[in-house]
């Protein structure tokens, strides 16, 4: 079933008096200029290490590129935001551009990611590739061919759909394809360790519940950051570098946090 950022935002403003529902506005967490707020964690590096510029801003754009790489070498990186959040609607609007780096997987085509609900940067091994997070899965279509996007995979965690225990590392959205270089309007609205839904230019493509540490899909993660079976109730949000060259116009938040606060 594909329903609107407007009608899932119904729930959520019957929580909130008339004057609290005007005041719900998006944040912009980059502004166009630089990267304050923002920090990288890319393999292999320390925390704070911007190995070769990969990301930076060109154009008014976040942008993430490996002119610098001679091989992509799973350096897999993730910038991230300085704030940890746990109730919110969280949207980018991105683009894949140009080509795949030099030994890049085939698997990281046109492939990028929001990753929520991420464990402290700080926390990370020098060589863990991913974060234990929750990943809004990005992809790019071309000209032919069928690729969803805002799917869902789980680096260290697993999620329930149905109410059951779902552990297969990633599943596809029901998102239509998009292609080329287009732009798009991924949203992920997180309420906590509820419920979280994935929607792809207005349209909710993917919906589960109960975001949680657990399974593979990460290696060199420090074991204490790993506690199987630990709701996820808020954390830290990245962005991915994976191997292909990706744009971001724009990065917003709504913060619902204190509607939720009213219930309790």
């Amino acid at each position: 079933m594909k329903y609107s950022l407007s009608f899932l935002l119904l729930f959520v403003v019957s929580l909130a008096s008339a004057q609290d529902i005007t005041k719900m506005k998006w944040k912009q967490l980059f502004n166009g200029k630089n990267l304050k707020g923002w920090t990288p964690k890319i393999r292999g590096h320390a925390y704070g290490d911007n190995f070769g510029n990969t990301f930076r801003v060109e154009d008014g754009k976040m942008t993430v590129g490996y002119e610098a790489y001679d091989s992509f070498d799973e350096r897999f990186g993730h910038i991230f935001y300085k704030t940890p959040y746990s109730y919110y609607i969280f949207a980018v609007e991105y683009r894949f551009v140009g080509k795949q780096a030099n030994n890049g997987p085939g698997w990281a085509y046109k492939n990028s990611g929001i990753m929520v609900h991420c464990q402290d940067p700080a926390t990370m091994h020098q060589n863990q590739d991913f974060p234990i997070s929750i990943e809004v899965q990005l992809l790019g279509g071309d000209s032919t061919g069928e690729r969803t996007t805002c799917n869902l995979c789980t680096p260290g965690t697993n999620v329930e759909m149905d109410g059951k225990l779902f552990t297969p590392h990633c599943i596809n959205s029901n998102s239509k394809t998009f292609r080329n270089e287009e732009w798009v309007r991924a949203e992920v609205v997180v309420l906590g360790d509820s419920i979280i839904h994935h929607i792809a230019n207005g349209d909710t493509v993917l919906t589960y519940q109960k975001p949680q540490i657990g399974g593979g899909a990460v290696s060199d993660f420090d074991p204490a950051q790993k506690k199987d079976g630990q709701l996820l109730s808020s954390g830290y949000i990245s962005l991915q570098s994976e191997s292909h060259p990706v744009q971001f116009r724009k990065v917003e938040i709504i913060d619902l946090s204190r509607y939720y606060r009213k219930r309790k």
